[in-house]
């Protein structure tokens, strides 16, 4: 009974070796490698919708470029321009074109003008028109002070003007005193006539 007692015992005290099968690991798995790149940089019609972009959108957006475009023109091409667009009539954005393009001349009466066309799109009840609104008070603005500062500077030009005539009269006067002056003090080189001899006198030889 003892040698079948430690037969099991020894039976159950030993554990099963696992298959080789088991004891082998999986290869493991090769993922790519993957190479940090760089966020390319979003263009700003594709980022989400700022104030700015809701405001500049339709007939104001429109009307920016065009200033744009026609901001470096010279004066030949302003006429041109301005030949071309003609009478604006009641269409509130092109009289704002004319009143870009008058606004360029560097003259007084031009400016003048495109001041009263954007004060007539401001006056403007019009959708089209109130959509133009806030850029034609900024430019209203804008010319308000460009003229004022255009006076200014042509009431100094001609306060420059008048103080250079009043100069040139007093260097004129001052001229014609020294010529008197010089007159004065210039010596008599006439030879003077002989003395006439008394009556029934002769001269002598």
């Amino acid at each position: 009974m003892a040698v079948p007692f430690a037969l099991l015992l020894t039976a159950c005290t030993t554990q099963p070796k696992p298959p080789a099968e088991a004891n082998a690991l999986p290869p493991p798995v090769l993922l790519p490698r993957v190479m940090p790149v760089e966020a390319e940089p979003k263009a700003p019609a594709t980022q989400p919708a700022s104030l700015f972009t809701l405001t500049t959108q339709g007939p104001m957006a429109a009307m920016l470029t065009y200033a744009d475009k026609v901001r470096p023109l010279n004066g030949a091409d302003l006429s041109t321009e301005i030949a071309r667009i003609g009478d604006p009539g009641d269409s509130p954005a092109i009289q704002m074109q004319l009143a870009l393009l008058l606004s360029q001349t560097r003259v007084p009466a031009d400016l003048a003008r495109a001041l009263g066309l954007l004060q007539r799109v401001i006056a403007n009840p019009a959708p089209e028109a109130q959509s133009l609104h806030p850029l034609a008070r900024a430019l209203a603005a804008r010319y308000v002070e460009q003229r004022r500062v255009e006076d200014d500077r042509d009431k100094q030009v001609q306060q420059l003007r008048d103080a250079q005539r009043r100069i040139d009269q007093l260097n004129d006067r001052i001229e014609a005193l020294r010529a008197i002056e010089r007159s004065f003090a210039r010596p008599n080189t006439m030879p003077t006539a002989p003395a006439a001899p008394p009556n029934g006198s002769k001269t002598t030889p």
